[in-house]
């Protein structure tokens, strides 16, 4: 690193740790004006059926209210009360569960993985043994960013905990350990699991009596109720082609995830504003009770990771520095600190934002898959209380960027062109294929067609369409589920298939993707067909 970079580095830290102190917080209690107009002009620009808005100033609910609606189908509205998937906002939870388990059972943040799941192993031995708590939720693993998001998503999953965390041995690393932040669902699963070992019972349950009880969350990182599941938001996606649709495959359908740990908490904006709460009154709940020491808080939300600061981020937020804590990201704005999370899956949209300086707390949770609308509002509410100064109007603004963004990805879209014709007969290349960790692959002729079917996880099915040479393209049926790729067959010298590898579907060199550490071998010689 050079000098210059060093001093800027260490300026903006030094500028990001005395924010705090050097803010004037606003007085003002009252919600930001025409809030309920933004988030509706939101949600129809951004094709977001409803949102759940929740905002907490000085101690006090100044604003909650349900915008739009949960169902579609049935013409329901959003409430206050009503449930979404927290997404990736839920890893706040797990970092929280696990600096209540190092203080209650007298570990440290540099205690060694192995020493609580003695089944962890990365490929590397050195990085196994020297793999810490800490370095479970700092995005530092080695491993490419989402790497083996392939046995959390397209739900409904059929890995369990066990086996996901086995199989951390068979994903290779793209980088040096702690040398790059480089995201990664899995190692908060991980981080999951240590709690509900350190504890001896399931995560869920530990959420549930170590944080939903005390702060009296009605939330659930388990099995829902009825209750609530007659209060969920349906999840919802956009096409041009198809207008607004529901996503059933992520619905809340009552049953816990694989995934809670990372991104599967369901929730409602009234119960998070009691969490929120918490976070600006120093880790106390309303009744007086420590649920988080200072301390813990104070390392969670401390820069662990630098993060890249945008044209973007200095254009609108006039941020200098952005680095990752632990379970939450951390930025400058305006001069002050801002303590946040975001949460994405297919059809739900989360957003948690945190002002410590001015006392300040914010909830966004929708049932749509465009980003916009979460963006949109969150930067009306706080910019109306950190630079009330800043008129923007925040929906065109992102309307624009957006247009902006897809218009470079469409001057540098090219689609692969193939011959549209295989060397051997198509038939020769069905078969049961099975890869280390992922699992089987099953290639079946069914009417002339050649279809594929994954075994663990179910929502995977497509049908193959000849490309070139030994190469066909999958053609997935839900195409909100997983996008095209190309699906390459080995041959031997006696023009047998013996095995296939999978690409994305694009003519652009990717040095590491979602199956980059996948390889599918033929389990025996039979040709499958109906």
């Amino acid at each position: 690193m050079s000098a210059i970079r060093a001093t800027q580095l260490l300026a903006g830290l030094v500028l990001f740790t005395t924010t705090a102190c050097s803010a004037t917080p606003d007085k003002s209690t009252a919600p930001p004006q025409n809030t309920t107009a933004v988030v509706k002009q939101a949600l129809t620009e951004f094709y977001t059926p409803g949102m759940g808005v929740g905002i907490i100033h000085q101690g006090e609910t100044v604003y909650l209210k349900g915008v739009g609606q949960r169902n579609l189908a049935g013409n329901l509205p959003v409430t206050q009360s009503t449930y979404f998937r927290l997404a990736s906002t839920s890893k706040a939870f797990t970092a929280a569960a696990l600096a209540m388990a190092i203080d209650e059972f007298s570990l440290s943040w540099q205690t060694k993985v192995i020493d609580i799941l003695p089944e962890f192993q990365m490929q590397d031995p050195w990085v196994t043994r020297e793999f810490t708590l800490l370095d479970l939720l700092t995005h530092r693993s080695g491993l490419a960013s989402g790497a083996g998001d392939s046995m959390l998503w397209p739900e409904p999953s059929g890995f369990s905990r066990e086996e996901i965390i086995h199989n951390l041995r068979y994903l290779t690393p793209v980088s040096s350990f702690r040398s790059e932040y480089a995201y990664s669902n899995l190692m908060f699963i991980t981080a999951g699991e240590i709690v509900a070992q350190l504890y001896g019972k399931p995560y869920a349950s530990v959420i549930e009596e170590k944080i939903f009880a005390p702060l009296d969350m009605q939330c659930f990182a388990g099995d829902l109720n009825d209750a609530a599941l007659q209060n969920a938001a349906m999840s919802y996606g956009h096409s041009e082609e198809r207008g607004l649709y529901a996503i059933p495959r992520n619905a809340i359908n009552g049953t816990e995830l694989v995934s809670a740990a990372a991104g599967g908490i369901v929730c409602n904006a009234e119960e998070m504003l009691k969490w929120v709460a918490m976070w600006l009154n120093d880790g106390q709940t309303a009744d007086g009770e420590t649920l988080l020491t200072p301390g813990q808080i104070a390392f969670m939300q401390k820069a662990h990771r630098v993060l890249s600061v945008s044209s973007t981020d200095e254009e609108w937020d006039n941020t200098s520095l952005k680095s990752y804590g632990l379970g939450w990201r951390l930025s400058n704005v305006y001069g002050h600190k801002v303590v946040s999370h975001t949460g994405t899956l297919s059809g739900y949209q989360a957003y948690v934002a945190l002002v410590p300086d001015s006392e300040l707390g914010v909830v966004l949770l929708n049932n749509g898959s465009n980003y916009g609308a979460r963006s949109a509002v969150m930067q009306h509410i706080l910019k109306a209380y950190i630079a009330p100064q800043e008129k923007t109007d925040w929906v065109q603004t992102l309307k624009d960027y957006q247009a902006e963004r897809e218009a470079i990805y469409l001057d540098n879209y090219s689609v692969p062109e193939g011959t549209g014709e295989v060397i051997l007969d198509p038939l020769a290349y069905a078969g049961q294929f099975s890869d280390q960790w992922f699992g089987q692959l099953t290639i079946t002729m069914i009417n002339n067609q050649l279809r594929i079917q994954s075994e663990k996880m179910t929502t995977l099915t497509g049908s193959l369409e000849a490309f070139a040479d030994h190469t066909f393209v999958i053609r997935w049926d839900n195409q909100n589920a997983a996008s095209d790729a190309f699906i390459h067959f080995d041959v031997n010298t006696r023009r047998e298939v013996t095995g296939f590898s999978l690409y994305p579907f694009t003519d652009k060199e990717k040095a590491s993707h979602e199956y980059t550490d996948m390889y599918f071998n033929k389990n025996d010689s039979e040709k499958l067909s109906d």
